[in-house]
């Protein structure tokens, strides 16, 4: 099993800044890609950005040029950068994990560890 636990959300003004972090323990070994997805209220849970074990990476449209990710795996943490937010980058921020290897996993169906979420509000 692998446990996941995001730190990071809060508050924050239009064109602020929040670095996500993403703490992997337990049968880490078993992680290939790892991904951060969003799901705000009424809407369905949608892929930010994702990043393999090689460091390729894969973005949303909606945020390409505004968030970052990046994985230490000396630390097995994953980091979601985000700059420039808008109010509808508001969500629940969710880390995920797969074993699965060889392309860009989307689907949350792909995904086979969950983190709890930490909420992100974008508000003046």
């Amino acid at each position: 099993q692998v446990q996941l636990v995001e730190s990071g959300g809060g508050l924050v003004q239009p064109g602020g800044s929040l670095r996500l972090s993403c703490a992997a323990s337990g049968s880490i070994f078993s992680i290939n890609a790892m991904g951060w997805y969003r799901q705000a209220p009424g809407k369905q849970r949608e892929l930010v950005a994702a990043i393999t074990s090689g460091g390729s990476t894969n973005y949303a449209d909606s945020v390409k040029g505004r968030f970052t990710i990046s994985r230490d795996n000396a630390k097995n943490t994953v980091y979601l950068q985000m700059n420039s937010l808008k109010p509808e980058d508001t969500a629940v921020y969710y880390c995920a994990a797969t074993p699965l290897s060889g392309r860009f996993y989307t689907k949350p169906a792909d995904y086979s560890y969950w983190g709890q979420g930490t909420q992100v509000t974008v508000s003046s």
